[in-house]
């Protein structure tokens, strides 16, 4: 009686050795939760980390954790008066190939920002418009003075919708670089002279780490 309680006993403590050497494998070998303080570095981190979407690098996606972003800041996020201009005739927006893709200047963006008034042209892609789900996509390119130190040199992109109204929000926390900025490989827009901000904007995703 007392070698069959024993035997009870040892079996029970193995199984319960065998349960938490399959729990601690488990965990070894499931995804990590990804990084990011806000729901846009969530979804961007996310995106760079799948390598389906991913514009990084083979051996920068493999170490890749998160990019680096400024703290989120409510400062940078602004309405905007929304200014249509009509009759605006499409052109071959300059990139950092060859390629030349046709845009149309579709907008106008007033803002009050650092004490400061500020203008931005908002464009529309004119192949792009005619893809399902972004029929009323427009592109919102802009450079500043933290490109070429804490911001990608070649300036940053904000995605933005057709507004319903006269105003459109503005946040600069979603600002995120060109695919360029990771990768040689892909052809970006060059942002337009006129959307040069002559302040710093602190906010959205920084340069990228060098290897």
């Amino acid at each position: 009686m007392y070698f069959w309680v024993e035997n009870i006993f040892i079996m029970k403590q193995v199984i319960i050795i065998v349960i938490l050497l399959i729990c601690i494998t488990s965990c070894k070998n499931g995804k990590q939760p990804i990084a990011g303080e806000t729901e846009f570095q969530k979804e961007i981190n996310a995106e760079y980390k799948d390598a389906t979407t991913s514009p990084l690098k083979e051996v920068d996606r493999k170490e890749f954790k998160s990019l680096d972003f400024f703290k989120y800041d409510s400062t940078y996020v602004v309405e905007a008066l929304f200014t249509r201009t009509e009759n605006e005739l499409p052109f071959k927006m300059k990139t950092t190939t060859d390629r030349l893709p046709e845009y149309v200047k579709y907008g106008v963006l007033e803002f009050f920002l650092n004490d400061e008034i500020f203008q931005l042209n908002v464009y529309q892609n004119q192949d792009l418009i005619k893809k399902e789900g972004y029929e009323d996509y427009l592109f919102l390119p802009f450079s500043d003075e933290t490109n070429g130190l804490e911001s990608y040199g070649g300036g940053r992109y904000i995605d933005l919708r057709i507004p319903k109204s006269n105003t459109v929000i503005i946040d600069f926390n979603s600002a995120y670089n060109p695919y360029c900025a990771y990768n040689d490989k892909y052809s970006c827009p060059i942002v337009p002279r006129e959307n040069y901000l002559r302040t710093k904007i602190n906010a959205g995703v920084k340069t990228f780490g060098k290897h």
